[in-house]
């Protein structure tokens, strides 16, 4: 049995409740402009980054890293072009952790290696 569909309109607490009083003219106001942009738009907007860029980006985040006092320090592998993240013991200077790991980059390194004699043997 549906309640709101039970016993009078003016006491039902589920009835919906208009905020404007009956008879009032409704006004329709217009929607504000929506900025639409393409992605060729947007594309075009964003600069390119050059390495100089990335790297010195990186040394800013290494001066931050170092003024909070943990031991995290990001380099670019010079291989791979690819970020490196290594976790460092402060007191010691011993690397504790780094991500990839030096043998991911070596494997990587290998893998290209193969990939462009086989690119070359092809051609």
């Amino acid at each position: 049995m549906d309640i709101a569909a039970s016993g009078s309109p003016a006491l039902n607490p589920y009835r919906a409740i208009d905020p404007k009083p009956a008879g009032a003219a409704q006004v329709a106001t217009p929607a504000p402009p929506v900025a639409v942009q393409t992605v060729d738009a947007v594309q075009r907007a964003a600069p390119a980054i050059s390495v100089e860029e990335v790297k010195q980006a990186v040394q800013d985040i290494n001066q931050s890293m170092q003024s909070l006092t943990n031991g995290l320090e990001f380099t670019i592998d010079a291989n791979s072009q690819r970020p490196v993240v290594r976790v460092i013991d402060l007191e010691t200077r011993e690397l504790i952790r780094q991500i990839p790991s030096a043998e991911v980059l070596e494997i990587a390194k290998t893998l290209d290696q193969v990939l462009g004699k086989l690119i070359r043997q092809q051609a």
